[in-house]
């Protein structure tokens, strides 16, 4: 193993010996005290299987047959999960296959960062992460189950589905991706479009023409931002079968990968053969190879958060410094839009998951010795699935990328550090994702330019305010004070000024995402201003210092000024959720840290 990565493995291993002992005791003891159809009262038991059909009903009465949960985010406004429409039916009839049953367990709320970006719904976003843990677990509840199907993909929605599941993380549980969208028009040619129409060189239906050629039809948009890096790691970690991440939804190799996913968790239940709970397959190491994924890749900073909030929800305790001398130690292997040309599908083509996950383990930056969905050993998933004579086979992946300018080799990197960077100075802490940046723009210096809404910037941009070196400082964007959305409406304007040749950053304690692209923007910031956060103090024209290579975050003012500032911040709920107000305030005032991973109460701890 790499020193480094065992360092950081060691590290969080020692940190977390109690809360994981106290999980993994939870895990067990969930496993021998009544979880299962035998702990149920007779009219418990027919109230599980009343709307069943004949066989399935049978089935249910012996206590030697699995019954598989499905818990699906299936909705057809967003387009990543418009197929799980058709795959209850198909998982069903994979189970009944192999002598088992599934039941669909329960639904989650599945919102599209996408249609809600600039809108007053992206502040329900974060904590709808939330709201779908607590629904996964309340699906899973019944003790009806001795395995469950996920079916999730995107954003909010993968991170809630695990940390719903591992409270009940004595049951084997699959993922069940449907795969990205077929190529459209390039995001960089999408990118170019926004710009243009941000400085009014063409107009909303040239707008709205490009972005529909992008977004084109079923399955998961292609550039590498949150969707498409929960799928990345959850194949590393081993929660999904071995190359089914990135094939398209109309593959036939889709539907096979499918029915095995489901015949899978049955041979995972104590009624198969390979009994392995989720609980074991989500363990240090298991983690520990998700971050290394992510950096080695240029991920989505989202899964800064999802992923400290996924592991406490096993007992494993994992912080900002673990990611950042992961990064430094990890070389970034794989350009994929924002972080290069090519998209997710481009990706797949040059060797995929096979190829990086072999290239990483070979380097002695991945764990090989953890439990996964498709048996113990993550050298499994250095193979890829191929339809074989209609059959579905695994065969040795790719040993050399076959497009270098999209995947390159750990000898030969893209560059020689991951794609996150650790801020830190008296402004706080921050993430950076640096993968995207040029070289020349990952140092600025510059005045502020504070608002405290994104909305306000254009106003600023056509007034020509802008045209000048600047540090834009959007505050009162932090989890608890109105939900922490992401400012994605940002960035054509700021993607303008630095193409006019200013310096410009964005620091924010609200979030960028997975599509965080050219410019260097320090985000997730924390404390955030509404928690006493220094930047509740910042004033246009204060100097401000990024620097993306040595990891400071400084505000250049001297802290005699400082100290005659009143907070420039107010609570920035508004009253805009009608019935949903009261719902909204008591999630959003629960909110942690980002840095904690964000998480509401404890009340999915407590469903054990």
């Amino acid at each position: 193993m790499h020193s480094v990565v065992q360092a950081v493995t060691d590290r969080i291993i020692a940190r977390s010996k109690a809360s994981r002992e106290g999980y993994l005791a939870a895990l067990n003891d969930a496993r021998n005290h009544g979880v299962h159809r035998s702990s149920l009262s007779c009219g418990n038991l027919a109230h599980g299987f009343a709307a069943c059909n004949p066989d399935d009903k049978n089935a249910l009465r012996q206590l030697n047959k699995a019954n598989i949960g499905i818990v699906t985010a299936f909705n057809d406004m967003l387009s990543a999960h418009q197929p799980y429409e058709s795959y209850p039916e198909l998982l069903k009839k994979a189970c009944q296959e192999v002598g088992s049953v599934a039941q669909v367990a329960g639904g989650v709320p599945a919102m599209c960062d996408g249609v809600t970006q600039g809108q007053p719904g992206m502040e329900l976003s974060l904590l709808s992460r939330e709201v779908i843990a607590m629904a996964t677990a309340v699906g899973l509840s019944h003790n009806m189950f001795d395995g469950a199907l996920l079916l999730g993909i995107c954003d909010k929605i993968v991170p809630g589905l695990l940390i719903g599941a591992l409270s009940f993380g004595h049951l084997p549980m699959l993922f069940v991706p449907a795969g990205p969208m077929k190529s459209g028009i390039p995001n960089k040619e999408k990118a170019r479009i926004r710009q243009q129409f941000a400085q009014g060189k063409v107009d909303r239906a040239q707008l709205l023409e490009a972005e529909a050629q992008s977004y084109h039809s079923a399955g998961t948009c292609t550039f590498y931002g949150t969707a498409n890096s929960n799928q990345l790691m959850l194949e590393v970690m081993g929660l999904q079968l071995p190359g089914s991440s990135f094939v398209n939804p109309d593959d036939p190799l889709r539907e096979a990968l499918n029915k095995m996913a489901a015949k899978q968790v049955c041979r995972l239940t104590e009624m198969g053969t390979q009994y392995t709970p989720i609980g074991e397959v989500v363990s240090e190491k298991s983690v520990v190879n998700g971050i290394v994924a992510l950096l080695a890749t240029g991920g989505s900073t989202n899964l800064t958060m999802h992923i400290v909030a996924a592991a406490r929800a096993a007992g494993i305790i994992v912080n900002w410094d673990d990611f950042s001398e992961l990064s430094d130690a990890v070389p970034l292997v794989a350009r994929v839009y924002p972080n290069g040309h090519a998209d997710i599908n481009h990706f797949h083509a040059a060797g995929g998951m096979a190829y990086l996950i072999k290239e990483l383990l070979d380097a002695g930056l991945l764990h090989e010795d953890v439990n996964t969905v498709a048996g113990f050993g993550l050298r499994r998933y250095t193979q890829e699935p191929k339809l074989l004579d209609g059959e579905l086979r695994w065969v040795d992946g790719p040993t050399t990328s076959l497009d270098t300018e999209v995947l390159t080799s750990v000898a030969s990197p893209f560059q020689n550090n991951g794609g996150l960077k650790l801020l830190k100075g008296n402004l706080g802490r921050a993430v950076i994702k640096v993968s995207a940046v040029q070289a020349q723009h990952r140092v600025v210096e510059a005045p502020a330019v504070v608002i405290d809404d994104q909305n306000k910037l254009d106003a600023l941009f056509q007034a020509g305010a802008l045209d000048r070196d600047c540090v834009v400082v959007v505050k009162g964007q932090g989890p608890k004070a109105n939900g922490m959305p992401e400012l994605h409406k940002l960035t054509p304007l700021l993607g303008t000024l630095q193409d006019k040749g200013f310096k410009v950053a964005l620091l924010t304690d609200g979030r960028m995402s997975g599509a965080s692209g050219k410019v260097p923007a320090a985000i997730h910031l924390t404390p955030e201003a509404l928690d006493g956060g220094l930047i509740a103090k910042v004033q246009d024209g204060d100097l401000i210092r990024v620097d993306a290579l040595t990891g400071e975050l400084s505000l250049l003012v001297s802290e005699a000024e400082l100290a005659t500032r009143a907070a420039g911040i107010v609570d920035l709920h508004r009253s805009r959720y009608g019935m949903g107000r009261e719902l909204f305030s008591a999630l959003r005032s629960n909110l942690s840290s980002p840095e904690t991973g964000a998480r509401c109460t404890n009340a999915i701890d407590e469903l054990y």
